[in-house]
């Protein structure tokens, strides 16, 4: 059994990887507001090689640089990818198991919902956090 393992709701889609991830962050940007359906996106970072993706898949770019790949059965989305930098976050409620999930940090909090209270103890940045 692979250390990280998840899919769609109908299961038609099934990722795995047992690499460490390279981040876990929680982003509040409108991008992934809209492309999650919810007030953020938590998801868990890793290299695109170290991922196995199997089953019918569906992609759609939101931005230049970014693509999103989700179910065409379910609608399920499943993960964000940058293919220029060799990265894949995967959506930690498509997660098997979404208590791996061990968030590091909050990112785009200039676009966070009022409701949504931070009071993690986290780090939060407004945009993208300093390299």
């Amino acid at each position: 059994m692979a250390k990280y393992e998840g899919g769609c709701l109908c299961r038609a889609v099934r990722y795995r990887t047992d690499a460490t991830p390279i981040n876990e962050r929680i982003c509040h940007c409108r991008l992934c507001q809209k492309a999650i359906g919810a007030a953020f996106n938590a998801r868990v970072l890793f290299r695109i090689d170290d991922v196995t993706v199997e089953g019918p898949l569906a992609t759609v770019n939101t931005s230049p640089d970014l693509k999103r790949g989700f179910c065409p059965t379910c609608g399920t989305t499943l993960f964000s990818r940058r293919d220029s930098a060799g990265i894949i976050g995967v959506t930690t409620g498509s997660l098997d198991d979404p208590s791996l999930f061990r968030p590091q940090m909050h990112i785009w909090t200039v676009s966070k919902q009022p409701w949504v209270m931070l009071d993690d103890g986290l780090p939060q940045f407004e945009g993208t956090p300093p390299a």
